[in-house]
């Protein structure tokens, strides 16, 4: 689990300080998304299954504002996306 920031901006360039900033809290939410789940899959309490299903999902909106914003500052992650999106096309049709 995450208890500090886990990067040492100190090595990385000023201009991509945001972009790794924004891929490590992505990172973390899906972390998060991952052990909400496997928890709510280990217990027999309804409620708390509920609860940490709950959370999990506030977490996979946290992960499309985090990708979002990346979005907005670096082009080369919105070229890498589409690419991606046109090699699942071409493999799945």
């Amino acid at each position: 689990m995450l208890s500090e920031a886990p990067i040492d901006i100190r090595g990385i360039r000023k201009e991509d300080i945001d972009k790794e900033i924004l891929r490590y809290s992505i990172i973390g939410e899906l972390d998060a998304i991952n052990v909400y789940e496997q928890m709510a899959n280990m217990t027999e309490n309804e409620d708390i299954k509920k609860v940490l299903l709950d959370v999990a999902e506030e977490e996979k909106v946290h992960v499309g504002e985090f990708q979002t914003l990346l979005l907005k500052i670096d082009e080369e992650q919105v070229k890498g996306l589409e690419s991606g999106k046109e090699e699942v096309k071409e493999l799945t049709s």
